[in-house]
């Protein structure tokens, strides 16, 4: 069988968690399924060892714009696989009929506000035309795939869910790796680490509030917002001026994925108190890299952290003050959530996602 795959988002240079997911997906799959073919389609060509399995091909077709819509849609009519997966993006206009699609979360539905309208806009149309045109849809979680019914009234026998794995290069590293990457992006001391995009749906404005609450009864302890500038990203400057907090909140950028490990490993806690999320590979790091978690009690946040992490109200300041505190002060709590992150994250592996979305490729 010859499987055309979308691989546009796994060839980004500065990968977050969906462009993550479809590389890690792929190479599983064609890694499990040496019998198929995958053909994968790029808009730009991908970096060199990339992707270099025997069965793969890398067709890399340019377009200035509208590359899925237009390009990739001219593709799917001239040279048609056998079955298209899309991991990361939308369904071409054009596509063979059998088209399995991933829908990785609706938090637009549940937090509007959260996004900006044009993009809120987009997201209900793509994932309406997704669920609706595709002949399998994945979700990430139950959550995901309960939203899907209930905002699209998808049917629930087209859609599978497929968790994905952990980042099996991930682990915990050494004090010397940590003290290198603290002094390399201008960290001392403890911390508390968030690491993702910084935008409103990430709930960081409460995280920074509930930081400025603890922060007058742990002085020594910083506050590291790791990752990519997104969305009203400087109403959260303004905020730690705003609160006197400049000397005790970082902003370091975006992290390498060479430093992520080391920067993981070197934080007292991991912060994700996110609005919504249909997965969220922050908590799987967390726990690889054998470090308390405190995140979010909404969406499918406890169906990935279970009995792992301090979960918590995202809209409650007090709380999430609480429960960083605790994590941050009782080696009891510390220990027992590192041994259950330990054990929660062999829970979640790239080769029984791959399993699933192969059965459904396949069907």
């Amino acid at each position: 069988m010859l499987i055309g795959v979308d691989a546009s988002r796994a060839a980004s240079r500065q990968r977050t968690g969906t462009e993550a997911y479809s590389l890690h997906l792929i190479r599983s799959l064609s890694a499990l399924a040496p019998e198929h073919r995958f053909r994968l389609y790029f808009n730009l060509a991908p970096q060199a060892g990339l992707f270099d399995a025997p069965n793969i091909e890398l067709r890399a077709i340019p377009f200035p714009r509208l590359w899925t819509h237009l390009r990739l849609a001219a593709e799917m009519m001239q040279h048609p696989p056998d079955v298209l997966f899309v991991p990361a993006h939308v369904l071409p206009p054009l596509h063979p009929r059998r088209s399995v699609v991933t829908v990785h979360d609706l938090g637009y539905r549940h937090f509007p506000q959260a996004h900006p309208w044009q993009q809120r806009l987009y997201l209900d149309l793509s994932t309406r035309w997704n669920v609706g045109a595709a002949t399998r849809v994945i979700a990430d979680s139950q959550a995901t795939k309960a939203d899907m019914a209930r905002f699209y009234r998808a049917d629930p026998g087209k859609i599978v869910v497929a968790y994905p794995g952990k980042d099996e290069s991930l682990r915990r590293a050494d004090g010397a790796a940590i003290e290198q990457a603290k002094r390399r992006y201008g960290i001392e001391g403890r911390y508390i680490l968030y690491i993702g995009t910084l935008q409103p749906r990430k709930n960081l404005a409460r995280l920074i509030g509930a930081f400025s609450r603890s922060a007058h009864h742990a002085p020594r302890i910083t506050l590291v917002l790791a990752g990519k500038k997104g969305w009203l990203y400087d109403d959260l400057f303004a905020q730690v001026n705003r609160l006197g907090l400049e000397a005790q909140v970082i902003f370091p950028g975006y992290i390498a994925d060479e430093d992520k490990a080391a920067l993981i490993s070197g934080a007292a806690v991991m912060a994700f108190p996110s609005l919504y999320e249909g997965f969220g590979f922050p908590v799987l790091e967390a726990f690889q890299c054998g470090v308390p978690l405190v995140c979010s009690n909404t969406s499918s946040l406890p169906e990935i952290a279970g009995q792992a992490a301090l979960l918590v109200d995202p809209l409650d300041e007090q709380e999430i003050a609480a429960a960083l505190a605790r994590a941050v002060a009782d080696e009891n709590v510390r220990r027992d959530l590192i041994a259950r992150g330990y054990e929660r994250a062999g829970c979640f592996t790239w080769a029984a996602c791959a399993r699933v979305v192969l059965d459904a490729l396949r069907s």
